[in-house]
């Protein structure tokens, strides 16, 4: 079979028209510490560089030496070279907040932050945590701020869901239930009561019944609210969607060699292509290898059994079995990663070798960035 392109990240990173570079995938598969050597070797590369995470792990922060990440961008001091890296953690509520706080007066903002029905929607909405990384993408964007912005997408079921987020809020700004409640809330008053009745029936009668007068209040509030600050929300969304189609992206879908992993990735590349989202090719995470390579499964196996029958060298029949064993895996993640280079031969690919251990400091995040580098 013919061997795929070899994805040139250099090449990227020294590129100053590449302005974003998402690292999207599976969850488990390392996209956070590939986004973070990615940053490390771009500073050291000369660039000026923020790695946005949504990652709840505290990992990055603790490979770069600092004592926490939050939603404001942190400068990591001991990167070499003459560029700089920054690196910040979205904290979704609080990039929630902000965008109340920019487009309403203090007085609506007050209302909207302290009401019930707002704090449960910037908590738990499926998939606000995907919307906020878009907003606090296209914030860093204009702010002009960094020469490069890496994102690590959120660890979710679907690494689909980022790219999805603006148009599942917009779906659920145009759904029937909010056209219903944000009717009657223009109207005002007890106008807006008896529509809020008269559009659910029944039902509003005994949602009011069982959650109270007061919650109806807190419900209408809210609703009153929605034209005036999410009006802009939706338009901010294409915006930073039709950035994420310019030439100045990069999408790196990172995976693990398992069938799984693999399976997302080229499921992802060819939404990506749906989505004439620019692709610069897989990262192929922990893939085993051995020191000996000539040495097959079989015949380490066949040795290991011959001398186990004999009652001779149980250390070498031991050292036999486990290189065996790890020709197998060998095997199975090259078979795993060749079903995806049949589907997308012109996808180039890059492979990180397993390490022997987590990485916890800027010296594993370089070591891995030397090997995302070399061919």
């Amino acid at each position: 079979m013919k061997k795929p392109a070899r994805l040139d990240i250099d090449a990227i990173l020294d590129d100053r028209g590449t302005r974003i570079i998402v690292c999207c995938g599976a969850g488990g598969v390392g996209k956070t510490t590939t986004a973070a050597a990615l940053g490390l070797r771009a500073a050291e590369r000369g660039r000026c560089a923020v790695v946005l995470t949504v990652d709840p792990a505290r990992r990055l922060a603790q490979s770069m030496g600092l004592s926490e990440l939050d939603n404001t961008p942190r400068l990591v001091s001991s990167p070499e070279g003459d560029g700089q890296l920054y690196a910040m953690m979205l904290d979704m509520k609080r990039t929630f907040d902000e965008i109340i706080e920019a487009h309403a007066d203090p007085e609506r903002a007050r209302q909207i932050l302290s009401n019930p029905f707002y704090q449960s929607l910037s908590s738990s909405f499926s998939g606000t945590q995907e919307y906020m990384a878009m907003e606090k993408l296209g914030q860093l964007r204009r702010s002009d701020e960094w020469d490069l912005i890496i994102v690590d997408t959120p660890p979710s079921r679907s690494a689909l869901d980022f790219l999805d987020a603006p148009e599942r809020l917009g779906r659920f700004l145009d759904g029937r239930f909010i056209r219903m409640l944000t009717a009657p809330a223009k109207a005002g008053g007890r106008s807006a009561f008896r529509l809020l009745n008269a559009g659910f029936g029944l039902m509003a009668g005994a949602m009011t019944k069982l959650l109270g007068a007061q919650v109806i209040k807190d419900l209408q509030t809210f609703v009153s609210a929605l034209d005036a600050v999410f009006g802009g929300f939706r338009q901010r969304a294409e915006m930073t969607y039709r950035l994420l189609q310019a030439p100045g992206t990069a999408f790196v879908v990172v995976a693990a060699p398992e069938r799984d992993a693999m399976r997302e990735a080229s499921y992802f590349v060819e939404r990506l292509a749906e989505e004439r989202m620019p692709l610069a090719g897989l990262v192929v995470n922990r893939v085993h290898e051995s020191p000996a390579p000539a040495l097959s499964a079989a015949r380490s196996a066949a040795a290991a059994e011959d001398l186990e029958s004999r009652g001779e060298h149980e250390l070498t029949a031991a050292v036999l079995r486990l290189h065996a064993g790890r020709m197998q895996l060998a095997a199975r993640e090259s078979r795993e990663q060749e079903h995806f280079v049949s589907a997308h031969p012109t996808v180039p690919v890059v492979q990180v070798r397993a390490m022997s251990e987590d990485v916890h400091d800027l010296t594993g995040l370089r070591q891995i960035g030397d090997l995302l580098a070399s061919a």
